[in-house]
């Protein structure tokens, strides 16, 4: 086999095994004596080891093996999973990270690991150093298996001769790829110590992987069972092995009597369709996303031949060809939404690093704090995903650093010492919500305003007519803080307006509610995709804008007589609101006079709380149109997100109504 082939299968494996230990290891510290996580753990960890070896990757398997002793001693009650132990494995993953981000980078993925690997060492040595033999446990009772006569003779003859007889269950990794491959390796394994007497379920069906994660093997050989189990933990994607050496044998006609059942029941007539069925419903593949970006990018070209489609359909006025555009046009839609569905991607991917980041925060701060999660499932496209990790730390860090109290604080206020922050994420129409939520001291609406006068941000007439939404929204301010103190947690010289201006990046938006003594809410909305959107087109001049419908609330056609100035602004009273005006054409410096005419076309568009309304000539309608970068060239054009190409081959610029309203 030649690494290169499987890189990228082991790279994905390991950072999924990576996070599983992370989130259990979290779960641990919880609750140090249950067995079920103890054992997701050490399975994890086990089969990182087993990959790394197979890959080439020494000083992975090394630490991993070393990790796995510990978790060894733990899982058969030889130590306690204390703080102090919990801590030296959370080093030994960040160690693993680090070296897992290597090989990707193109590394080897060596690091010395010397001082974490006598650190596990020593705990191992503590107080039992000796890992268990291989002995008959509770969990290893169901290997005892059925055999016929000629079976029980062959077995039996074995051990007069002085061979020894075992048997041996194998468990493959529930993420396991190939699993015939991995059978075939286990058996090729085998032959080279002894001989296969028997396996359940039979070569057959291991061959045509009709069997889910474990299989049994009775072999006779005279190398001991400790040798042979270290033979087959080698192959990678082994979650684990038990091996029982047999003193006894139990006759095909005692079948009813026993308790135990073979391992894999599909061979069995009764099973055979549920077990089929509970393939068929699991079957999944990997698929390399730069693939997926590609099949989105010939899809965007589909769009936009699809607009053009519909124009000449329109301006021929063809029945025939009326219909089988609009056939086309609906097979695409259904297209565009499965495609948008492959691309996206669970904020879980996102949410799980930040339980070890509160765990450490706590420690450094000496707080206590909890951290609850929900809607994780929540769904976001790729692109989003990728962005939307640092601006979530630092609000985190934020939370726990400036809003949550210390212990002795929260007592003195009647409050439990222990902090809550939340994590939400859910759907809303087109958008995705995220909310963290603190039960802390909240935001001192005087101490903003202080330092906004102090900045100059704000004078003292329009500080009394502030909103708390519009004072609170002063925090995203460029260099606005309000802590008496500098902290390496949640400033490192990166303030709120790089988080708001990340969001708004994506076409998101951040506002921020807070109660004094009772905790703050950064609500972020974010648009499900960036690729496809809903605009509607609009004209000034001799151009074609698209302003995103995310950002619109209605459309209207006002009369001149409805204007309004105020402090040198257009504005009207829009549904007994006061609405300032932004002309298209002075915005834009387009050539040309604004038609005399008494009607003016208006878009309402609102972020947040501010709202405005452009003035167009004319509004063309609502479309879909693919949102394309306007390169490297331009990249800070005022206003202008990025561009659109129509179905008539023109290209129309998409206008960012946040830019505008500010």
């Amino acid at each position: 086999m030649m690494n290169s082939e499987y890189l990228a299968v082991f790279l994905d494996e390991s950072q999924e095994h990576l996070q599983t230990v992370n989130d259990n290891l979290l779960k641990l510290e919880k609750q140090p004596e249950d067995e079920s996580i103890i054992g997701e753990i050490f399975r994890s960890a086990h089969t990182l080891k087993g990959m790394s070896a197979t890959m080439g990757f020494e000083d992975l398997a090394h630490l991993t093996h070393n990790m796995e002793n510990v978790l060894d001693l733990i899982r058969n009650k030889q130590k306690q999973a204390t703080t102090e132990i919990i801590d030296v494995m959370f080093q030994s993953v960040d160690s693993l990270e680090n070296m897992v981000n290597d090989i990707a980078n193109g590394g080897t993925g060596k690091l010395d690991v010397t001082e974490l690997v006598s650190l596990l060492e020593s705990i191992e040595q503590g107080k039992n150093p000796a890992i268990p033999e291989v002995a008959a446990t509770a969990e290893q009772v169901d290997l005892i298996e059925i055999y016929d006569e000629y079976e029980r003779t062959v077995l039996e003859e074995s051990l007069e001769q002085g061979y020894s007889v075992y048997q041996i269950k194998v468990v493959l990794d529930e993420h396991a790829m190939l699993k015939a491959a991995r059978v075939f390796m286990v058996f090729d394994v085998l032959g080279q110590v002894g001989e296969v007497i028997k396996s359940s379920p039979a070569a057959e069906l291991l061959e045509e992987e009709k069997f889910e994660l474990e299989f049994l093997v009775t072999v006779i050989s005279k190398v001991s069972g400790d040798e042979i189990k270290q033979r087959i933990q080698k192959v990678s994607e082994i979650a684990d092995v038990f091996v029982q050496s047999m003193t006894r044998f139990v006759q095909a006609e005692q079948r009813e009597q026993e308790e135990l059942k073979p391992v894999n029941p599909a061979s069995a007539s009764t099973d055979k369709e549920p077990q089929q069925k509970s393939v068929e419903t699991n079957k999944t593949i990997r698929v390399n996303i730069e693939r997926l970006d590609v099949l989105m990018n010939l899809f965007e070209e589909l769009v936009i031949d699809r607009g053009r489609l519909e124009q000449i359909s329109g301006d021929l006025d063809n029945a025939e060809l009326t219909e089988t555009v609009e056939r086309m046009s609906r097979i695409t839609g259904n297209l565009q939404e499965i495609i948008l569905t492959m691309r996206m991607m669970p904020v879980e991917t996102v949410f799980n690093r930040f339980p070890r980041m509160v765990r450490t925060l706590s420690k450094e701060l000496n707080k206590q704090v909890r951290l609850e999660i929900e809607g994780a499932e929540t769904e976001l496209d790729r692109t989003i995903i990728d962005e939307i990790g640092d601006p979530l730390v630092h609000l985190i860090r934020n939370s726990i650093d400036h809003g949550i109290e210390t212990p002795e604080q929260r007592e003195a206020l009647g409050k439990p010492t222990q902090g809550t922050v939340q994590l939400k994420a859910y759907h809303s129409g087109n958008h995705v919500f995220i909310e963290i939520i603190d039960d802390g001291a909240g935001i001192s609406r005087e101490k903003v305003l202080a330092k906004a006068l102090k900045n100059q941000i704000i004078t003292e007439d329009e500080s009394a007519q502030l909103t708390d939404s519009q004072v609170f929204g002063l925090l995203f301010e460029p260099g606005f803080s309000t802590a008496e103190q500098i902290t390496d947690i949640s400033g490192r010289g990166v303030g709120l307006d790089v988080v708001r201006n990340t969001f708004e990046s994506l076409g998101g938006i951040v506002t921020v509610q807070s109660e004094l003594q009772k905790g703050s809410t950064f609500l972020i909305q974010l648009p499900l995709t960036l690729s496809i959107i809903d605009v509607m087109l609009v004209e000034t001049g001799k151009e074609k804008y698209a302003i995103p419908l995310s950002s619109i609330v209605e459309t209207a056609i006002v009369h001149k007589k409805d204007l309004f100035s105020a402090h040198g602004q257009k504005v009207i009273d829009f549904r007994g609101k006061v609405v300032p005006l932004v002309f298209m054409r002075d915005a834009f410096n387009i050539p040309g006079q604004q038609a005399d005419e008494d009607f003016l076309s208006l878009v309402i568009i609102q972020k947040g709380e501010k709202t405005a309304g452009l003035v167009v000539d004319s509004l063309i309608g609502q479309h879909d149109v693919v949102l394309k970068s306007l390169g490297n060239y331009l990249t800070n054009v005022f206003a202008i997100s990025g561009a659109t190409i129509l179905g008539d081959g023109e290209v129309a610029l998409i206008v960012d109504p946040n830019a505008l309203i500010k």
